[in-house]
């Protein structure tokens, strides 16, 4: 992630809002590196990533006038970018199209859970993914954003505007939620 001057983004945040166009020019090439890395993780494909940038922007742009404190614009536009990814991906999900990594993400899962839920390990990717996105948005969005992009606590708190004990609770909660599901799967009860 590349280091952002927020005093900088917020005067260019009040110069939008007074309808400085150029202004807006600017808060684009300022945050777009980030949002850019953040949402090619996420989608894992670069011409959809860069589509759904310009959706963001557009979003952005068309509500910037809303946002009371101009400090919290790369919060917000962090917010605004995980949404529509989450959306895109729903959609992509119910075309049969799946977003998950290569790699076995329900064997990082289960490290971090410990020995007892390693029930995560023999569940295919497109199922997890789409038990993931069925939890509650704030919770899918947590365990998206440290198992599936990476991210630490912090970073997390920083882009979903929570406090990282929250981050916490939704990440344990989402996992718990998974684990239950997983284990009812491995007794046959929900697995079709």
């Amino acid at each position: 992630m590349y280091d952002l001057d927020y005093d900088y983004i917020a005067m260019l945040v009040n110069r939008v809002k007074q309808g400085d166009s150029d202004a807006f020019a600017e808060l684009y090439t300022a945050t777009y590196q980030n949002l850019y890395q953040f949402t090619y993780r996420y989608i894992k494909d670069q011409y959809r990533a860069q589509d759904i940038l310009q959706d963001v922007y557009i979003i952005a742009l068309k509500n910037i006038k809303q946002l009371k404190n101009p400090r919290l614009f790369v919060s917000w536009l962090n917010q605004i970018n995980f949404r529509v990814c989450f959306d895109v991906s729903r959609k992509l999900q119910n075309q049969g199209e799946y977003l998950m990594p290569d790699e076995d993400f329900s064997a990082v899962l289960s490290e971090e859970m410990g020995p007892e839920d390693t029930v995560l390990a023999d569940i295919e990717q497109n199922e997890l993914q789409a038990y993931i996105l069925s939890l509650p948005p704030r919770e899918a969005q947590a365990i998206i954003m440290k198992y599936y992009n990476n991210m630490t606590l912090d970073e997390i708190a920083d882009a979903m505007n929570l406090s990282r004990s929250t981050i916490k609770r939704q990440l344990s909660s989402g996992k718990k939620t998974l684990c239950s599901f997983f284990a009812e799967t491995k007794r046959g009860g929900v697995h079709s």
